[in-house]
């Protein structure tokens, strides 16, 4: 079942319960920033984007501790997985308050779990953090974060089904918006959220490393544009809760649309790609 002899699960999962915690303040610059880049709300209220945490307190370490697809290195808060692809795989935000602009926020982190599973590209790891966001006035948001290490090797393509460009059978929303993928919006995103992953800015990485056509959108982004669609569609009201998962990389070059049905109360939502391809999965509810 495991990857290598180097794999011993067991030690891994004594990494369950470890915490940290980081601060940081919600800054007006920042906002504007995410604001700009992301294409939601108004610079001029200052209304802070509701997964506005996702661009505070970041790792900062310096780049002799980076790994070499620019993530810091393993071993530290987060287990050191002998699987050398990372990727955000989704997650569940329950939003209690907005933040605001000058809010001094405290993330408290805590690894909940350390699976293995196997999947068609061969062993997967994943790992499950618990993040508590707060402010002077209590807890604002609960997240819990799913991040997926799988194998890979280098120049190999990665799997058909993540490159696919057949046409999806058409899958009908009741409202649709379109957002240009370029490298740009890409360089904002890791730029606001200090994320020194390769994916997401260095082409020749990603075709002659990790085998993709082209730079990945970010399932923070993604998800974060997704929230403020779900937002939007309801008259403003930030939703109570938002489950979200990656389901199928999504490149860079052509458009992609923000998509969303009722589901009773709840939204159903998604990203998907030019040809049509669902992405990203999430649900909203208020």
């Amino acid at each position: 079942m495991m990857a290598s002899a180097q794999f011993d699960l067991d030690h891994l999962r004594r990494w369950i319960g470890k915490t940290e915690q980081a601060s940081d303040v919600v800054t007006a610059r920042l906002v504007v920033g995410l604001i700009a880049t992301i294409g939601s709300g108004s610079r001029d209220d200052l209304e802070v984007p509701i997964a506005m945490h996702w661009c505070l307190a970041p790792p900062m370490v310096p780049m002799s501790e980076l790994g070499s697809d620019g993530h810091p290195a393993r071993g530290g808060f987060l287990p050191p997985i002998p699987l050398p692809r990372r990727m955000w795989a989704g997650g569940r935000l329950d939003i209690h308050d907005r933040l605001r602009v000058s809010d001094v926020v405290t993330r408290h982190s805590e690894i909940r779990d350390v699976t293995v599973k196997r999947g068609s590209s061969g062993t997967l790891c994943f790992v499950t953090v618990d993040h508590e966001i707060s402010t002077e006035r209590g807890v604002a948001i609960s997240e819990r974060q799913d991040i997926v290490y799988r194998p890979g090797e280098t120049g190999r393509l990665a799997a058909p089904s993540a490159v696919s460009t057949s046409p999806a059978q058409p899958r009908p929303a009741r409202w649709s918006g379109s957002v240009a993928a370029d490298p740009v919006l890409l360089f904002r995103y890791s730029a606001l959220t200090f994320n020194g992953h390769r994916i997401h800015y260095d082409r020749c990485y990603c075709r002659d490393v990790e085998g993709y056509p082209g730079l990945i959108v970010h399932g923070p982004l993604q998800a974060t544009m997704l929230l403020e669609f779900a937002a939007s569609l309801k008259g403003g009201r930030t939703p109570r809760a938002f489950d979200f998962r990656g389901v199928k990389p999504l490149f860079d070059g052509a458009d992609f649309t923000l998509n969303a049905v009722e589901d009773g109360g709840a939204l159903r939502l998604w990203t998907a790609n030019a040809d049509g391809h669902a992405t990203m999965e999430a649900s909203a509810t208020w």
